[in-house]
């Protein structure tokens, strides 16, 4: 289809993808390299958020940037329908209920606003996995602190704390007591004119004989879904979590055995059922436990790194397969479920998180000779020496990233081993410090 280039210049032949964004898995510049020869995108941010504003300066001046700040749900829809896009898509799960409204309003493919509903609210998808007899999780509403003893009486101890939408587990841990329940939710609640809800859900206990020690005790299941049509993209391995739920590495394809495979395959493509999935890109987490293989969450949107690690690992392109799925197309992945193929390696990224609050990292030239390890490709790490950590903000308060690969999963532990080992010397600890300020977010909701 031929029509304006968006900004009243010439013709173009590409089809338009409309971008609704927001801080997550794919930054402006990744989605339009993978647009390259594919599309044309028109980002749509809130400008004035300033961190989705800083995102997006780089490629305002090639690319269509609309502000959305200030804009009802109605008059983003209206805006959208104008562009007449050809594909609606979201990065972000902060934008996953606009999105599909958005894209339901231009008949275009995406979540339905109701799974998009249920994909970033935890406690309705709880509800929901448990209606459909896919798995019941203890799990109760806190939207005070009247509502913690009801709900700890419900899921019992020891339990998990989190915001009800958010994502990168901030605000987010266990709790082995109803003093130290009652403890976090006045920290997390302090100073908020309006806080936010929070979920109490049962804990999840691991069984690390699934995987062995070295390996963390989760995975991740990556699909494709079109018309109700899912495909696995991958399995992803972790690594162990830092306290109290910080990610700190992930590695595809994961190391498991052909059965355990399909076993969180079958319970995946039975959460995406029960939630309504029909298309889009999905990540879903999913931990071993002493009962066999449980949902810890389903995600409507690519995991963090994840494109990046199966790209390097097998070529295969998981954030193309998310524009191409948008604007209407389906060339299934080929799965990335072990080393078999050809040209296949292991490759991880190791997430440079520090092991406790307690921490305060050293100079960059610390990390100079992780480049001696074998199967280190790229040390991106930006120190800044006001930086301290705050575990609360999760996975968001890391410093950077370590890239690299392995022909096999015994070369990785090899690698891995040597990486943790050398930033053993990157930290140290602390004592008696002030708690950091909160930092402001992109996603209001976590």
């Amino acid at each position: 289809m031929t029509r304006a280039d968006g900004r009243g210049g010439a013709a173009r032949d590409l089809p338009v993808l409309a971008v609704v964004y927001g801080r997550g898995a794919a930054t402006p510049l990744g989605i339009l390299d993978t647009a390259r020869g594919r599309c044309t995108v028109v980002f749509l941010g809130d400008l004035g958020d300033p961190l989705v504003a800083a995102d997006l300066a780089p490629v305002s001046r090639s690319t269509r940037v609309v502000d959305t700040h200030g804009l009802t749900e109605g008059q983003l829809c209206a805006l959208v329908v104008g562009l007449e896009p050809d594909g609606v898509v979201t990065f972000s799960d902060s934008s996953l209920r606009a999105t599909a409204v958005v894209a339901k309003a231009c008949g275009l493919p995406f979540h339905e606003p109701y799974t998009a509903d249920v994909l970033v609210d935890k406690f309705r998808q709880r509800e929901a996995l448990a209606s459909a007899g896919v798995q019941s999780t203890a799990c109760r509403l806190i939207r005070s602190a009247g509502d913690l003893a009801p709900a700890l009486a419900a899921t019992g101890l020891p339990a998990v704390i989190k915001p009800r939408a958010g994502c990168s587990s901030t605000d987010t841990c266990r709790v082995d007591s109803a003093e130290e329940l009652a403890a976090r939710y006045e920290e997390f609640t302090e100073g908020v004119a309006e806080p936010r809800a929070y979920v109490l859900e049962e804990y999840l206990v691991g069984d690390p004989s699934a995987v062995g020690d070295f390996w963390g005790d989760y995975v991740s299941v990556e699909s494709v879904t079109r018309e109700g049509d899912t495909r696995t993209a991958g399995v992803t391995g972790k690594l162990p979590t830092a306290y109290p739920f910080r990610e700190t590495g992930l590695f595809v394809p994961a190391e498991l055995p052909e059965d355990l495979v399909e076993q969180v395959v079958r319970l995946e493509r039975r959460a995406l059922r029960a939630l309504g999935v029909r298309e889009g890109v999905t990540h879903t987490e999913i931990k071993f436990t002493p009962e066999g293989p449980r949902v810890i969450e389903v995600n409507g949107r690519i995991g963090g790194g994840i494109s990046d690690i199966m790209k390097r690992s097998s070529g295969v392109d998981l954030l193309a397969h998310a524009v191409e799925a948008a604007l209407g197309a389906f060339d299934p992945p080929e799965p990335v479920l072990g080393l078999d193929g050809p040209d296949r390696r292991v490759a991880f990224q190791y997430l440079v998180s520090p092991p406790s609050d307690a921490c305060v990292p050293g100079g960059v030239e610390l990390l100079d000779d992780l480049y001696d390890i074998p199967g280190v490709d790229l040390v991106d790490v930006a120190v800044d020496p006001g930086w301290r950590a705050d575990w609360r903000a999760g996975t968001e308060w890391m410093l950077g990233t370590v890239y690299g690969s392995a022909p096999g999963f015994a070369e990785l532990r090899i690698t891995l081993k040597a990486v943790q080992d050398r930033m053993g010397a990157f930290w140290s600890e602390v004592e008696g410090r002030q708690r950091p300020a909160r930092r402001s977010r992109t996603d209001p909701a976590g």
